[in-house]
Formats: C-alpha cells, structure tokens, sequence
C-alpha cells in the first residue's frame, strides 16, 4: 500500500513539473515575441536613408553606373513585414555596397570616391552584424542608419566636388607641370649614367 501511494505521489509530482515547465517555455515564448515586435517598430521608426542626388550632372553620370543603381533600388526598398525582412535587407544592401567599386564611372574613379565607398561598406556590415544577431541590439542598428546617410551625403559631396573641379579652366603651363610632377615619367635611375672626370 505505502509503495502504490509513493509511486502516486511521484507520478503526480512529475505531471505537475511538466505542465509547470510547458507553462513557463509559454510565457517566455511570449516575452520573446513581445520584444521582438518592440524592437521591429523601433527599427522600423528609424529605418530611412537618402541617396537622392541633388545635381542633374551627378545623377547623369550615375546613370551609366549599374551597381549605383542596384544599390540605389535596394536601399530605398524599406522592409515592411517582420524582423526577418530587415535582416535580409541588411544583408542584401551589404553585398550592393560592396558592388559598388565595380565599374565606377571614370570621373568618379579616384582614392576619396573609393575611400567614401569603403566607409559605407564597413557601415552597413555593420548594420548586417548587428541585425542579424539572435538578441538584436536595437539601439545600435538605429545609430548606425544616421551614418549610413553621412556616408552617402559625404560620397555625394565628392561627386559634386569633382564635376566643380573639372569646370576650372587650367592656367597657362600648368598641364606641362602636373606632366614634369608625374613620377612615372621619370627616368629610372639604373639608367642614368654619369659622365666621368
């Protein structure tokens, strides 16, 4: 009698320890979905960036320019639907950005233009880190977005700068001295012989 009532009180103990245990995964279920939508509408507050040229002449040169324009697309394409869609935006826009010192227009094909490119690289792999981790630092994701958009303000202001720059006549002998400056014209000095006393 006392075993049959032992095992009964055992058994009992072991069903409530389940039902406990299926009721506590459920509240943490919830919890993790109400974060998750928390964070989904913080992000989706601050997720806006401008790539809008602001000059007719840079946006005709951009034109020519594929990976600017895939870029372009995909960047002003604002996920709608979950956590997730930001995520594969984030990692979409990162392999855009990384196109885009592919084929880059011949004016615009200079070390700051690259330098700007790289800069919003680094940024939004950043971005693609942080939204793709399990617990979602969302107040990092939103910092990174203002500079995603000062990176693409800085590459833009090094369009206009180049096309400014090429409208300034040269002066007179001045192609002569950017030639004479030009180090790769210079002759090598294995070849330099030197008259003898």
């Amino acid at each position: 009698m006392n075993f049959k009532f032992i095992a009964f009180l055992l058994s009992s103990f072991v069903l409530f320890s389940c039902q406990d245990e299926d009721v506590i995964r459920e509240k943490e279920r919830l919890k993790n979905i109400e974060k998750s939508e928390v964070i989904f509408e913080k992000i989706d507050k601050a997720w806006s960036f401008n790539v809008n040229s602001s000059t007719t002449e840079v946006e005709s040169i951009l034109k020519i320019w594929p990976q600017w324009n895939d870029f372009s697309r995909e960047i002003e394409e604002k996920p709608k639907s979950s956590i997730n869609a930001f995520r594969k935006k984030a990692i979409a826009l990162s392999k855009k950005a990384e196109n885009l010192n592919n084929n880059i227009p011949e004016q615009f094909n200079n070390p700051q233009v690259k330098s700007r490119i790289s800069i919003i690289v680094t940024q939004l792999h950043q971005l693609d880190l942080y939204i793709n981790l399990d617990k979602i630092p969302a107040d990092k994701v939103i910092a990174i977005i203002p500079n995603v958009n000062k990176g693409l303000q800085s590459l833009e202001a090094q369009f206009q700068e180049i096309l400014r720059k090429e409208k300034i006549p040269m002066e007179q002998g001045e192609a002569d001295m950017i030639k004479m400056l030009d180090t790769t014209r210079a002759i090598p000095s294995s070849k330099i012989i030197l008259p003898k006393n």
